[in-house]
């Protein structure tokens, strides 16, 4: 799944390439991606790009008095051509849920691999009408997100602090690879419990969060979409890297699968050295 500092590099390719440009085609293929029926998607032809940003994991094109949202879900993608394709697009036959065509012939598909739908679009006058935009917490890289800010959404929160970073109501941007990598640099177990954790435990936890999202966003910047995948893989420390050596310790870093996800850690700096259960294995034996 796209995560923050993916999306931000989307956001700064698109606005590099989009301000300014009006509007010229907008075709939706897979009609379950749009959420909203008013403002109409052909409502954006012919409006001037003004401004390209980001909430969380959205992308937000502003188009005149209109916003084109949309959040890429699990396995969504953008894919940006400097001439768009004229091919026609079959509906059901594709991976393009949506091509958007821009004034200097320019353009890009939103895709979505495999049978699951998730991704979303929407059409809006103001962001917030957006309900995962509306209900999201602070972005940890706003100059506004303090130490004390991460602090006081901890407290009392009887909750594993993997899924405190995960969960978009709490923390804006945060999915299960950077909660992975965020963790691995605070030596934090996932398990740790949100509010049991000690003014030390913040504070490592803060420069964990702020430094792994920030150097993330610069790997980011300045590469096309076709290009972020790879650099985000590249820079991983433990997400993924089940049965590899921890980049710190040398340990051999561990999986744990949960329903249709795993996260990884690695035991020797983060849990002190003990295995966590891997539920998928532990029903194998049984």
């Amino acid at each position: 799944m796209p995560e923050m500092p993916e999306v931000e590099g989307l956001v700064e390719f698109l606005r590099g390439r989009v301000t300014g440009l009006a509007v010229s085609s907008a075709r939706l293929t897979q009609i379950a991606a749009l959420k909203t029926f008013d403002p109409r998607l052909d409502e954006l032809v012919g409006r001037e790009v003004t401004e390209v940003g980001r909430h969380g994991k959205f992308v937000r094109i502003a188009a005149g008095d209109l916003h084109l949202v949309f959040h890429l879900a699990k396995a969504g993608w953008l894919r940006w051509h400097e001439t768009l394709p004229t091919t026609v697009i079959k509906p059901g036959r594709s991976p393009i849920a949506l091509r958007v065509g821009f004034g200097d012939g320019s353009g890009f598909d939103l895709t979505e691999a495999g049978t699951k739908k998730s991704l979303a679009v929407y059409v809006v006058r103001n962001p917030p009408e957006v309900p995962g935009i509306a209900k999201l917490g602070p972005d940890p890289l706003d100059d506004g997100f303090t130490r004390d800010t991460l602090a006081g959404l901890l407290a009392g929160r009887r909750t594993q602090i993997k899924g405190v970073l995960r969960d978009q109501q709490i923390v804006a941007g945060i999915g299960n690879a950077y909660s992975d990598e965020i963790l691995h640099a605070a030596r934090m177990s996932p398990y740790a419990l949100a509010a049991n954790l000690g003014d030390e435990d913040v504070d490592r936890l803060y420069t964990a969060l702020r430094e792994t999202l920030a150097a993330a966003v610069d790997a980011a910047r300045g590469r096309p979409p076709a290009e972020l995948k790879d650099a985000k893989r590249r820079g991983m420390s433990v997400h993924a890297r089940g049965g590899q050596p921890c980049p710190v310790c040398g340990d051999t870093v561990r999986s744990v699968f949960l329903a249709d996800r795993s996260f990884e850690y690695c035991p020797t700096c983060q849990t002190g050295g003990k295995v966590l259960a891997d539920r998928r294995l532990s029903r194998l034996l049984k």
